[in-house]
């Protein structure tokens, strides 16, 4: 039995999975999705983001344990009697990889492997990364690449999500199993909303301004994921034989979910008619740009069966965005913008400049 923060007292059903970054946009839906399948969830999160609620948190999306603690100081105790590792945590997006990028490379990168190297030690078996599409750059041509392409990060976050596959490969052995999970941009509704998160922001603009904001020229291409279906990827590679999955890399995603952003913002007009699409190209051509496969994924598990496109996934945000008052001085906040969260925490004094 473990005690739960509440002071609920909480059995534990089946595997013991530790979540890092369980408080977060994706982990917060990660958790319910793993609770639901019998999964014991100890979350592990510095709480960053503890008040950036879009609506309360379900009890469903709440683990059986919380540890709020920052995932540098992650210690053997906290690994104790856990089955598998699901590693969500980190400075979560380009524009948060710049604000210090000796910490991006210390959050990112070496605390991962340091979490890795203390479950090696101890005996917990599986972790599975999430890593990103974006490691791919600038893709050289509109042929989907595959894992085996050419990585070619362009930021500070890219870099270190190469780096930590790189070393979590090199720990892989008989008895320890990662695996990485590169996901396409991720859209859809949380109790910890973000709308810095390219299809969640465009729609935002359309319902709150009627102006649907591209602030590049709107070619690049991006691959796009259901939140949902992230989840249901993250669960099917905790299912997987382990010799299906080990040390594999994965491009998590859906084919025909490769959109250039300016048609990502079109398809938001058919919903929003009355919306205008306007490209401003005031930061000219986005560097980031490629097409992704994501047959491997498919082939290899086949209990993964997304649910989502993003015709569907911009329904349920609009659904969502009226059903919840998202208004426009919500917008211009701090609150749904990560890098506007920590930049206002350091500024207030709340966070120091080492993000503790």
């Amino acid at each position: 039995m473990v005690r739960k923060g509440e002071g609920q007292v909480l059995s534990k059903a089946g595997p013991v999975i530790l979540l890092t970054g369980n408080t977060g946009y994706i982990g917060t839906v990660m958790t319910k999705f793993l609770r639901r399948e019998s999964y014991y969830v100890v979350g592990l999160d510095g709480n960053w983001f503890r008040e950036n609620l879009f609506f309360p948190v379900p009890e469903i999306s709440k683990p059986n344990k919380q540890i709020i603690k920052d995932i540098r100081r992650l210690d053997k105790d906290d690994l104790k009697g856990v089955d598998a590792v699901v590693h969500l945590a980190a400075l979560s997006n380009d524009p948060l990889g710049e604000i210090d990028l000796n910490l991006t490379d210390e959050i990112n990168y070496r605390s991962t492997i340091r979490i890795a190297e203390i479950c090696r030690e101890i005996g917990v078996k599986r972790f599975v990364f999430a890593s990103s599409c974006s490691i791919y750059g600038k893709s050289k041509s509109d042929v989907p690449v595959n894992e085996e392409g050419r990585l070619s990060p362009m930021t500070a976050y890219a870099k270190a999500k190469v780096n930590a596959e790189y070393g979590l490969a090199q720990l892989a052995d008989r008895d320890f199993h990662p695996v990485f999970l590169r996901n396409a941009t991720v859209y859809g509704v949380s109790p910890k909303m973000r709308l810095d998160l390219v299809v969640n922001n465009l729609l935002a603009w359309a319902y709150l301004t009627g102006e649907i904001r591209i602030m590049s020229d709107g070619t690049p291409w991006r691959p796009i994921i259901h939140i949902e279906d992230i989840c249901n990827a993250f669960l099917a590679t905790l299912k997987a034989p382990v010799e299906k999955v080990h040390c594999q890399a994965f491009n998590v995603g859906i084919k025909g979910e490769n959109y250039r952003v300016k048609d990502i913002a079109f398809e938001i007009q058919k919903a929003l008619p009355e919306s205008k699409v306007k490209i401003l190209n005031e930061t000219g051509s986005d560097e980031r740009s490629y097409k992704v496969d994501f047959s491997r994924f498919k082939n290899t598990l086949a209990g993964f069966r997304p649910k989502w496109n993003l015709k569907k996934g911009i329904e349920e945000l609009l659904d969502a965005y009226k059903k919840y008052n998202l208004t426009f001085d919500d917008f211009k906040s701090d609150k749904y913008f990560r890098i506007r969260t920590v930049t206002s925490l350091l500024d207030s004094g709340k966070m120091n400049k080492n993000l503790f």
